[in-house]
């Protein structure tokens, strides 16, 4: 009777600590708009756990539409497999409580134990109201209606979530979807400069745009950090290289260009330097060195005559030394991204004979 006891009280604090922690864990993730620092967190350990098996196996998928494809199913599916975690979550918690009190039921013949408790527990919290199991105690009553407004509130954050996730969405491919003509496919700052030659004005703007978009990139993806997953509509864009390639603008109009244009630099740079470094420390705590510099000699030289070519020529010393600097106050975390989300960098000029651009090629 005493180890009887002993088990039914377990029971009871297993299921309250239960409940606690999927209830805590769901308003940090739909609810709190702020990063949460806290390491061990269910939403984290559920991402930690499904991420790494399914990055693995796609980097043994060919890359192209073959891997983004597949990576692409990652986020929208992720997030209902963590809805399904909460809910289940919620369900045994219920129903843990119920068996510690020892909650009597009314049940069919052959019913009975952890089973029926879980079954009521179930269809109280999706509100059936099948009423084939029903509690006959006054705690089993209260603990049915407070399960049952559980299941009420948790469809209302469901509802009120997804579409909150798909604006967000929307809003942030919006700018990746432009930089298509602007950038060309996938994007490269040299590109981007080459195509506002001669007009500093129209290239203000458009770096005026990013600073905006780089904010509300930053407050998004760390209020609802699984958009980070979902992916561009093309195999190459995405939103790590569009972030990636506007630094690498502000990065030479700030080294090599003078007027009004570098004050917009400067505050793009920011902003978008601070977007990228908080996201990266979400996904990737430490930032990663280069396996390959982007910009070797030979990249370097390639660039240069782009530039050059442009009527924006950057002179090695001086300027490529700024560059360098700026590089490193960004390059770091942009490539742990990369890494984690397996979201190429881009070049900084496009290689020769490159193809159209993606408007171009659409049938």
């Amino acid at each position: 009777m005493i180890q009887f006891r002993t088990v039914a009280v377990s029971a009871l604090i297993a299921g309250i600590l239960l409940i606690a922690i999927v209830l805590w864990d769901a308003f940090e993730t739909i609810i709190l708009s702020r990063r949460v620092s806290r390491k061990l967190r269910l939403t984290r350990l559920f991402y930690w756990l499904t991420w790494r098996p399914w990055r693995a196996l796609a980097l043994r998928i060919r890359p192209g539409n073959p891997r983004e494809n597949y990576l692409s199913v990652y986020g929208p599916l992720s997030l209902i497999l963590l809805l399904v975690l909460w809910a289940v979550g919620l369900i045994f918690g219920f129903a843990f409580i119920d068996w510690g009190e020892r909650v009597r039921l009314a049940a069919p013949a052959g019913t009975a134990g952890f089973t029926a408790d879980l079954y009521m527990s179930g269809t109280t919290f999706f509100t059936l109201g099948y009423g084939d199991v029903t509690p006959l105690t006054a705690v089993g009553r209260v603990l049915a209606v407070i399960e049952a407004g559980t299941g009420f509130g948790f469809l209302a954050l469901v509802i009120g979530y997804l579409p909150t996730l798909s604006q967000a969405f929307s809003r942030r491919e919006v700018n990746i979807a432009l930089l298509d003509a602007r950038a060309g496919s996938p994007p490269t700052a040299s590109e981007l400069l080459r195509r506002h030659a001669g007009d500093p004005a129209a290239l203000g703007q458009l770096l005026a745009e990013w600073e905006r978009w780089s904010a509300e990139l930053l407050e998004s993806h760390v209020s609802f950090p699984v958009l980070a997953y979902y992916r561009s509509q093309h195999d190459n864009q995405s939103w790590v290289a569009g972030l990636t390639t506007i630094l690498d603008t502000c990065s030479l109009v700030i080294a090599a260009m003078h007027g009004p244009v570098v004050g917009s630099a400067r505050l793009t740079f920011a902003m978008a330097r601070h977007a990228i470094v908080d996201l990266a420390r979400i996904f990737s705590p430490r930032p990663q060195a280069l396996k390959t510099d982007r910009l070797a000699p030979p990249e370097l030289a390639r660039l240069c005559e782009a530039l050059t070519s442009a009527g924006t020529p950057i002179r090695k010393g001086e300027e490529t030394d700024r560059l360098a600097e700026l590089r490193a106050m960004y390059e770091p975390y942009a490539t742990g991204l990369s890494s984690h989300l397996i979201m190429p960098l881009p070049s900084w000029a496009p290689p020769a004979g490159a193809p159209a651009d993606n408007w171009q090629r659409t049938a």
